[in-house]
């Protein structure tokens, strides 16, 4: 019987704690009061302007002009057997987005490019990875997808030796063509 007493005030001493905390809390804010006024406000008598002497307008100056997009982008580069980009093509797309967006209704089309290493089959797919790579990286920046088309042409259209790495990094390319 004494646990019951015992377990029964413990109860209700909770209960006496907790209940009070859940009651509705006053709104705080306060609506401000609505005065409507009685009398109108009295009449101001209106004084004349004062006549300023006669001031040139400033010379009108033409807008100025807006640039027209420049699409003359460089080659954007690869990692060797890869469609990541490499580091120092970043700044070259964001010029390129930055670009496109002058005006959206122009289409243009990335021709993914590879070097000599590796079948053909590889390196026309890696082409278009590449090819996709760019696309992905401009739409991420706000250029319409709709504008951008994609083709890859492996190592059939080189810019440079194959027979040279230096001439074989320089194949390793997007290029962007207006439309």
């Amino acid at each position: 019987m004494k646990i019951k007493t015992s377990l029964l005030a413990a109860i209700t001493m909770f209960g006496v704690a907790v209940l009070p905390a859940c009651k509705a809390k006053k709104a705080i804010v306060e609506h401000p009061a609505v005065t409507y006024p009685s009398d109108p406000a009295p009449e101001k008598k209106e004084t004349p302007p004062v006549q300023q002497p006669a001031q040139q307008a400033p010379p009108a100056t033409d807008p100025a002009p807006v640039a027209k997009p420049n699409y003359n982008f460089k080659n954007i580069q690869f990692e060797f057997n890869s469609g990541i980009l490499k580091t120092e093509s970043y700044p070259v797309l964001d010029h390129v987005a930055a670009e496109m967006k002058k005006d959206p209704s122009v289409k243009f089309v990335l021709n993914g490019n590879s070097s000599a290493e590796g079948t053909y089959d590889h390196n026309m797919a890696l082409s278009l990875e590449r090819a996709n790579a760019v696309k992905l990286y401009l739409v991420n920046t706000g250029v319409p997808g709709d504008n951008l088309s994609i083709k890859g042409y492996g190592e059939s259209k080189p810019i440079a030796d194959n027979s040279t790495e230096e001439g074989r990094k320089l194949n390793r390319r997007v290029e962007i063509k207006k439309l």
